[in-house]
């Protein structure tokens, strides 16, 4: 009778890596030359976050629905969420989307290098969805709130008049 491996994991095996701690750098994909740990040249498969930075995104029907307005990275490294920027006339009116990364698909032209980027989100339901808040619009609204929301200054209605209650 042969004995079969257990049907759990060796407990002194971990499944999962080590989470890391520090932001590391993928392994170079293949063709891309290091020079001292260096990456020396971009490779086919990576795409600078420049090229992202204004860029429309089209739906399913090519029709623009936004354009790129941020990147969210995590600290440890990884693009995060793509913040898009809908609604509005030329910036005005426009409200900021975070859409996770993984929605956003870059398909680049192999003539020119050019970029589209697309997704399954439509116009709709990134109208729909909640604005973005960045740390500091959080921090400026925290502000706000604590100190009033009025910009107008308060008055005293406590005192009254010299000529009133006569």
């Amino acid at each position: 009778m042969t004995q079969s491996a257990p049907a759990t994991p060796d407990a002194t095996k971990p499944n999962n890596p080590t989470p890391q701690t520090k932001a590391q750098a993928p392994a170079p994909s293949p063709g891309a030359e290091q020079a001292g740990g260096y990456m020396t040249t971009q490779s086919a498969d990576q795409i600078s976050a420049r090229t992202y930075m204004g860029q429309s995104v089209y739906n399913g029907q090519n029709e623009s629905i936004g354009s790129i307005n941020d990147l969210i990275l995590q600290k440890q490294g990884g693009v995060i969420a793509a913040v898009v920027g809908v609604g509005g006339f030329l910036g005005l009116g426009q409200k900021n989307v975070a859409v996770p990364f993984d929605k956003i698909n870059a398909t680049q032209n192999p003539q020119d290098g050019t970029v589209k980027l697309t997704t399954t989100e439509t116009a709709d339901s990134l109208k729909a969805a909640p604005e973005f808040k960045t740390l500091s619009m959080q921090a400026s609204e925290k502000a706000a709130q604590s100190s009033g929301t009025s910009t107008m200054p308060a008055t005293d209605n406590t005192t009254t008049s010299s000529t009133t209650n006569k």
